[in-house]
């Protein structure tokens, strides 16, 4: 049986661990150094964005271990009609996948976002072809394409992940 739990300090370490693993299997999949990633600074970085209260979302748990994650934050604009949620990463382990965990904390995530009074969630999925089953994972459940690509221009190094 699977638990969803908010995500918490408790949690840091595992969500960490998890989000090494999506970076790795995206920059596998793209054949790209796209990510640089190094555990301490991240579960730094992750527990003061929770402390702050700028990052929120959700752990699923088989049991003990955790086996996915998902998370958000709000965002602004104009297009958005003010307050909105942004997904930055959702994440299941391969060996977890096609059981509903991913469709489970993006359920929970909506739900959230609901509460929160938010006009939309919007996900920017992993380069395509090669995430194919993740653009049709979000599409089976509500989300439509707007078009566009996600760029990035980075502005100082980066340094720990």
């Amino acid at each position: 049986m699977i638990a969803v739990q908010r995500l918490s300090s408790d949690s840091v370490q595992c969500v960490t661990v998890m989000v090494g693993e999506l970076l790795h299997e995206i920059m596998r999949v793209i054949d790209l150094p796209a990510f640089d990633f190094e555990h301490d600074p991240t579960a730094r970085r992750l527990s003061t964005f929770i402390a702050d209260g700028i990052y929120d979302g959700f752990v699923a748990f088989d049991g003990e271990q955790a086996v996915g994650f998902a998370t958000v934050y709000q965002s602004h604009s104009l297009y958005g009609n003010g307050a909105y949620g942004t997904i930055p990463e959702l994440y299941v382990r391969p060996e977890h996948r096609s059981r509903g965990i991913g469709n489970q904390l993006l359920t929970t995530l909506i739900a959230n976002a609901r509460e929160r009074g938010w006009s939309m969630l919007e996900v920017t999925t992993p380069p395509l072809p090669g995430f194919d089953r993740t653009l049709a994972f979000y599409e089976r459940s509500g989300f439509a394409i707007t078009g566009g690509r996600k760029l990035k221009i980075q502005l100082q190094p980066m340094v720990g992940g």
